[in-house]
């Protein structure tokens, strides 16, 4: 093994532990901001939309069919609030448009 390579595990071994611990011993009372609190509920969210939405984009190999998707999606999720139907329906949209466009 390259000791560079171990070097810099150990150094992403020891941040990702500090970001996980350093919260939990710094703030050991409920936050009580409400902005603070929300800010903290919509985290995962937003980050779980920056990761997904250029790969839903581009996956397709074409724009059009993933923006397509995209808005099928959006029209699926808004009208039903049924994660599988949702998905199912982008997923078919974004498979056959791929082919035409």
């Amino acid at each position: 093994m390259n000791v560079t390579f171990l070097l810099y595990l150990l150094a992403a071994t020891a941040l990702t532990y500090l970001i996980r611990v350093l919260p939990l011993t710094l703030l050991r009372r409920p936050i009580r901001s409400t902005f603070v609190r929300s800010f903290l509920y919509y985290v995962p969210y937003v980050t779980l939309s920056v990761m997904v939405f250029p790969a839903m984009l581009y996956q397709t190999g074409s724009l059009a069919a993933g923006i397509a998707a995209m808005v099928v999606g959006v029209v699926l999720a808004w009208l039903f609030n049924n994660l599988f139907l949702t998905a199912a329906g982008t997923c078919i949209v974004a498979f056959l448009l791929s082919f035409w466009l």
